[in-house]
């Protein structure tokens, strides 16, 4: 398993424990399991984020 499958696992249990039940719940772990997605994502090296990071220094 490596952290991209991890972050989307961790994402997705969390919002099942923070809201449970209805289409509110349903949108709270959808969205907390794209961001556990995400930074699983960053981890893997598969996403550079330094784009958004990167500041020009005057």
């Amino acid at each position: 398993m490596n952290a991209t499958i991890a972050g989307l696992l961790t994402g997705l249990v969390l919002g099942l424990a923070a809201a449970f039940g209805g289409f509110g719940a349903f949108l709270v772990v959808a969205v907390l399991g794209g961001l556990g997605l995400l930074v699983g994502r960053v981890l893997d090296g598969k996403l550079d984020l330094s784009q958004f990071t990167d500041r020009e220094r005057r």
